[in-house]
């Protein structure tokens, strides 16, 4: 039993450096806000090597005026020295980054490594990523999480650099070309579209009445249209997804309505049935025979939002991972829990036979014993039901949540913890209230994040009973969950960062606990707070929107 329970606490430990790995990842970007592409490389490298202990690792950036890719490389103090890796890299990856292996064994000098390629870009036209480790089983599971991760959030940040390094240098030739002569007027289009090709956005005009429409060649490459052939609306609508046709043809309809502005995403389906995001925006104008005309811009966002999918992954496995710690600190009141039953089954089994085998049977006790086997039995099925629940994997599920009865479960789950604490827990859950829309295991998530919050502020309180009382009220057309407790509270100086990620009070926290609740409760159009309580402790506390109907909840 102690080496089971020391190798869940190593396996919470395992996960908890790998959740505070992915969070140092997702916090890089607020580091890069304005920088240049040498230093997101730079910075990127040497988190990389510091957190996965790796012997080294290879960046190279694509250079899209013909010049010179960026290369920068760092190894560990370990590694002999050879600057050729990139060379090396060309010699054994295929040029289209979807064909690279996850990793490969390579010689590198006197020794071998374990080279796993990430492409930065859908085929590697922004650069590529290698990171190298002497082990063999590198990248595991986790590893590759962690450098998929970090490879999407550098994608982003480069993307971001690049288009502020371009959105400045079109600026500053646009600010020349408004003092030159006339003639230069033609090298002010080369560099607007070398710009549009850069940013990957093309330009429209598109006259209301004989449905006449003008593109840019960026917009021609964006739709893939032979050059110089007519554009006509139903060769553009041969290109619109067929889930968005609804949404092209009321944008249509608005137009020739005659709206001022629009504004929407589209999507498109390629010839080859790949996809394609794009942002739209048009203005309207009057030319000067009184013709309708809207100028537009549509911009290809495919690589940002499949970069967003990515980083949404991520936030819902790092989730996860939250739920599974939780798991490993609950271990002991779940072992209860399922315990309780258990016993009842095996007392009740066997005065079930006793009952059988005496002369005469006693078949009235013995039904009745059975029947209490049976109940058992089911509680020991609902408790392995809710354990399921709370620490699945399943994507969220928005429906009607009875948010008392929600809060029972996790209070029941969390019980025989609280004992261990000297913690006592009364719910004073209001009689009626209405079901909130929601996931209820998120929200259930909310609520344990809360009651061990109130647990580890109890923790160093003597000289007095450790007590938390969980309270739900109507309050308007929302539903209120408060957590009090006669803890240490916290101080007023604070109470702004208390939800802010990797902010902690405790030693051994990581900050995360109380960002994701309230991640989870604006997801869910609510919000969370905190107070200090008049006596000793703190109250926290969050609202969600009930839903709308009129049916309560007892």
């Amino acid at each position: 039993m102690q080496s089971s329970l020391e190798s869940n606490s190593d396996e919470v430990r395992h996960l908890q450096r790998r959740i505070n790995d992915l969070v140092s990842i997702l916090a890089l970007p607020a580091m890069w806000a304005g920088g240049e592409p040498a230093q997101i490389v730079r910075t990127l490298i040497e988190t990389l090597l510091h957190l996965l202990r790796l012997d080294l690792v290879y960046v190279r950036l694509n250079s899209r005026t013909g010049d010179a890719p960026l290369e920068m490389y760092r190894a560990a103090q370990r590694m002999p020295p050879n600057p050729e890796i990139g060379a090396a890299f060309e010699q054994w990856s295929p040029k289209d980054g979807r064909g690279w292996p996850r990793s490969a064994r390579k010689p590198f000098g006197p020794i071998e490594l374990s080279l796993a390629p990430l492409a930065l870009g859908l085929e590697a036209e922004i650069g590529v990523l290698v990171a190298g480790s002497q082990r063999a089983d590198f990248p595991d599971q986790t590893e590759t999480l962690i450098l998929s991760v970090a490879a999407n959030t550098a994608l982003l940040g480069l993307q971001e650099a690049r288009l502020l390094a371009e959105q400045k240098r079109v600026a500053r030739e646009l600010d020349q070309r408004v003092a030159q002569q006339t003639a230069e007027l033609r090298r002010s289009e080369e560099i607007l579209a070398a710009g549009q090709h850069i940013s990957l956005t093309g330009s429209f005009s598109w006259r209301i009445g004989a449905d006449e429409i003008e593109c840019s060649e960026q917009l021609y490459r964006i739709f893939e249209f032979e050059p110089g052939i007519p554009v006509t609306l139903g060769l553009i609508d041969s290109r619109i997804h067929p889930d968005d046709h609804r949404l092209w043809s009321e944008a249509l309809d608005r137009a020739r309505l005659g709206a001022d502005d629009f504004e929407h995403e589209q999507r498109l389906l390629m010839p080859d049935r790949s996809v394609k995001y794009l942002h739209v925006v048009a203005h309207r104008r009057r030319e000067s025979d009184g013709r309708l005309e809207y100028i537009g811009a549509v911009q290809d966002i495919t690589q940002r939002r499949l970069s967003e999918e990515a980083l949404t992954r991520v936030r819902a496995e790092l989730a996860h991972m939250s739920r599974v710690m939780s798991l490993g600190v609950l271990t002991a009141s779940i072992a209860h829990e399922i315990n309780q039953p258990l016993s009842g089954i095996v007392t009740n089994a066997s005065t079930c036979l006793r009952m059988l085998a005496a002369d005469p049977p006693n078949l009235d006790g013995a039904r009745e014993t059975a029947r209490r086997t049976i109940r058992d039995g089911n509680r020991a099925a609902e408790v392995i039901a809710r354990l399921r629940a709370l620490f699945s994997r399943k994507n969220a599920a928005i429906e009607p949540v009875d948010l008392n009865d929600a809060v029972r479960e996790v209070i029941t789950l969390s019980t025989s913890e609280m004992q261990r604490s000297r913690v006592t827990i009364r719910a004073e859950l209001s009689a009626v209230v209405p079901p909130v829309t929601g996931d209820r295991v998120q929200l259930q998530q909310v609520v344990l994040n809360l009651l061990r919050n109130a647990a580890d502020a109890l923790s160093r309180v003597d000289g007095r009973p450790r007590q938390v009382v969980v309270r739900t009220v109507t309050e308007g057309d929302s539903v209120c969950l408060s957590v009090r407790d006669n803890g240490t509270g916290f101080d007023p100086q604070t109470a702004e960062s208390l939800f802010e990620p990797f902010f902690t009070t405790k030693d051994d926290g990581m900050g995360m606990g109380l960002s994701l609740s309230r991640s989870i409760v604006e997801r869910h159009q609510g919000r969370i707070w905190a107070v200090r309580n008049d006596g000793p402790g703190a109250t926290f506390a969050f609202s969600v929107p009930a839903a709308k109907t009129d049916t309560k909840v007892h």
